[in-house]
C-alpha cells in the first residue's frame, strides 16, 4: 500500500498566502499548487521531485504571480477549471467537479467550491486532507464580492465542504490549516442565525 502524499507548504507574497507542492512518495512526481510568488521558494519545496503540474484554486492575483515564472521553469501544463477568469492564462487541461487527477500511485479528486471565484476547486487527498484554496478559512469563508456569491458560498459550505468527515484537514490559500470537526459548530450556528439578505463581503461564523 503507497504512503501517504508529502504535503509541503510555503507562505509566499506580501498577505502572506500558501502555496502547496504535492510528492509522490515512491514514484517523486509532484504538483505545485497555487504559486503566488517567490520562485525560489517555490522551487524549494519541488527540491528533489519531478513537477509533472502546476494546479490553480483560482486565478486571484495573489495566488498566481509566479504562475508565468515557474511555467518558465517547469515546463508543465497548467489546470484550471473553466469557470474561471482566465484572459491572462493559457490553460492546458480543464478541470471538472469529480475528476481524478493522477499523481504518481494516488488519485486525487478534484472538488468545484464555487463563492469566493466561479471556478475556485478543492482538491481532495486520498487520506482527509484537502487543499481549500480561499473557499473556507479557520472562522469564515472566503470574501466575496456579492449577496449572490455569499448565497452561492453558502451552498458550497451546506451541500459540500461541510460534509467531509469531521477529521479532514483543511489547507487554505492563506492562515492556518483546520480540521472541518472543528468548524462544524460554528458553522451550524451561523447557520441558524436569521442574516441580512444582502450580506457579503469577510464573513466570520461569529457574525
Amino acid at each position: 500500500m503507497p504512503s501517504s502524499l508529502i504535503l509541503k507548504s510555503a507562505q509566499v507574497g506580501p498577505w502572506p498566502m500558501n502555496s502547496y507542492a504535492l510528492i509522490c512518495p515512491e514514484t517523486h512526481q509532484s504538483v505545485l499548487i497555487d504559486p503566488g510568488a517567490d520562485p525560489a521558494a517555490l522551487t524549494a519545496m519541488l527540491l528533489g521531485s519531478n513537477p509533472v503540474a502546476i494546479v490553480l484554486t483560482h486565478t486571484h492575483p495573489d495566488h498566481v504571480g509566479a504562475l508565468a515564472e515557474m511555467r518558465r521553469q517547469l515546463q508543465v501544463p497548467i489546470y484550471l477549471h473553466p469557470a474561471e477568469p482566465h484572459d491572462d492564462i493559457a490553460v492546458d487541461h480543464w478541470l471538472a467537479d469529480g475528476d481524478t487527477f493522477t499523481l504518481g500511485h494516488h488519485a486525487l479528486r478534484i472538488v468545484h467550491t464555487p463563492g469566493h471565484t466561479p471556478g475556485m476547486v478543492s482538491l481532495m487527498l486520498p487520506d482527509p486532507r484537502a487543499i481549500v484554496g480561499d473557499a473556507i478559512f479557520q472562522g469564515g469563508p472566503g470574501k466575496t464580492w456579492s449577496a449572490q456569491d455569499f448565497k452561492t458560498t453558502l451552498e458550497t459550505m451546506r451541500k459540500i465542504v461541510f460534509t467531509w468527515p469531521d477529521e479532514t484537514k483543511c489547507f487554505p490559500g492563506h492562515g492556518p490549516f483546520f480540521k472541518i470537526g472543528d468548524e462544524r459548530p460554528a458553522f451550524e450556528a451561523f447557520m441558524r442565525r436569521k442574516h441580512p439578505d444582502d450580506l457579503f463581503g469577510d464573513v466570520t461564523w461569529e457574525m
